[in-house]
């Protein structure tokens, strides 16, 4: 099981997250509570080694100015929230990083069509609520056969029902490893490595 922590803005998270065995760490650089800076990624990079994918998310800058952001902080993967194009995939592509494009389950069918992404991801209807949702509906969309993580309401008490239910290849976790909005609870994101692993 793929496993990927968001949200992360301090060394002592993103140690916890690689040294759980996490397989990749998300950096918010769009307008969030848990936004950071070109520079503070810059500062936490060292700390992610290569074998970790370490991704910037965006929500509603364009692909290029995605990439532009990615790059001043030192990032080759980019996160991209919204509807997309294949035009979008290709700018990403043609800048040497590498995409992970993110629906909700609220997009039209159109939208989970394969873009040429690397990865894909599906969100809850409402992204950011922290709620549960009905993860087996995932199975009606038809992604068999392609690298996708599943996020929304995910927590170690969840993460291995919900993986499962939605026969998800990995999951993305943020708000569920929180002791408080955009505040990183260090046990909780080993538990939730854990668990989503085993």
């Amino acid at each position: 099981m793929f496993v990927k922590v968001c949200g992360l803005s301090t060394p002592e998270s993103v140690r916890e997250a690689v040294d759980a065995g996490a397989d990749a760490v998300g950096f918010v650089l769009t307008s969030s509570p848990r936004e950071v800076s070109p520079d503070q990624v810059r500062v936490l990079l060292p700390l992610v080694p290569s074998s970790v994918k370490a991704v910037g998310v965006f929500r509603h800058e364009s692909a290029a100015d995605a990439v532009e952001t990615a790059r001043a902080a030192g990032l080759d993967w980019v996160q991209l929230h919204g509807r997309r194009t294949a035009d979008d995939v290709k700018i990403v592509h043609d800048a040497g990083m590498r995409l992970i494009r993110a629906v909700t389950m609220g997009a039209g069918q159109d939208e989970f069509a394969d873009l040429g992404e690397d990865l894909f991801l599906v969100d809850a209807a409402v992204p950011g609520s922290g709620e549960a949702w009905d993860y087996a509906s995932v199975q009606e969309k038809g992604l068999d056969g392609r690298d996708w993580l599943l996020a929304g309401g995910l927590e170690p008490g969840n993460v291995a029902f919900a993986a499962t239910a939605a026969a998800a290849w990995g999951v993305d976790v943020s708000s569920g490893v929180e002791a408080s909005r955009g505040v990183k609870d260090l046990a909780k994101i080993r538990a939730f490595v854990e668990a989503a692993k085993a």
